[in-house]
């Protein structure tokens, strides 16, 4: 279908979202390409700590895209938790995990879940690449321009979906029980730290406190790195040696260029 075409058949629908959880942008972004052809979209901001997601209240008539990124092959439970919140009502949505090159794993099949307890209808799921949060040699620079030309193509097949009402169930990747959660890496602020608190604000699980932003919650800390890369004087850093130990463990998979994926 021609752009124009869909922007046609869009006009039935009410709204258009996109639900993101995305603390370095790489999430962001990929929804963006994803629903470029969409017309006037509408955020709804995962991150935001003292937002009450219960307000949020969708149709059946609507469709969103729900994008959140990977760690070590699980969403941020925090996320999951925000989306399961909002009352969908059959909106129709499609379900994008955006890794740095490593895999995925069980984050799919865990937003689906969380999906339907909202209230959703799963029609569809991808995956995608962006730049490792923490180990920018990894996927540097992606999602780049062949990716962004990928997702979108990927948003004009699944509102063609949608258009032409096809009703088939997308075959999902993942494992139920899903892998367990390891431990993460927790940024740690530095005597360059001028105590602004712009990382306290930004945090999306406020694990960095407000009065000594020097101070991390390591039980709220979901190691996203939004404070190291918002810090404008660089000075949360990660334990150089416990990085080295990491870097040298997933080298060699995150060294292998993915693709993005397709699941309708």
């Amino acid at each position: 279908m021609k752009n124009s075409e869909i922007i046609k058949g869009l006009e039935d629908m009410m709204n258009k979202y996109r639900i993101i959880f995305s603390p370095t942008g790489g999430t962001e972004k990929v929804s963006k390409s994803t629903t470029k052809n969409w017309g006037h979209v509408e955020d709804i901001d995962l991150t935001i700590v003292d937002k009450d997601y219960h307000d949020i209240s969708l149709t059946e008539n609507d469709i969103a895209v729900i994008a959140v990124p990977s760690y070590a092959g699980l969403a941020p439970q925090v996320a999951l938790d925000r989306l399961a919140e909002i009352n969908a009502h059959h909106c129709k949505c499609v379900i994008v995990a955006v890794y740095g090159n490593r895999a995925y794993e069980d984050t799919l099949v865990q937003m689906e879940d969380y999906a339907h307890m909202a209230g959703f209808d799963v029609i569809g799921a991808i995956s995608a690449i962006a730049e490792h949060s923490i180990f920018h040699q990894f996927a540097t620079g992606r999602p780049d321009e062949n990716d962004c030309h990928q997702l979108e193509e990927f948003g004009n097949k699944i509102l063609e979906k949608v258009i032409h009402k096809i009703d088939t169930k997308p075959n999902i990747p993942g494992n139920r029980p899903y892998k367990k959660a390891g431990g993460g890496t927790i940024p740690q602020a530095n005597t360059l730290c001028t105590k602004c608190g712009l990382c306290a604000i930004k945090c999306p699980t406020g694990a960095i406190s407000k009065e000594n932003p020097q101070v991390t919650d390591k039980d709220k800390c979901i190691s996203c790195m939004r404070c190291v890369a918002v810090c404008p004087s660089q000075a949360r850093k990660l334990d150089q040696e416990k990085m080295a130990v990491i870097e040298n463990a997933i080298k060699k998979v995150c060294s292998i260029k993915k693709g993005c994926e397709l699941f309708l």
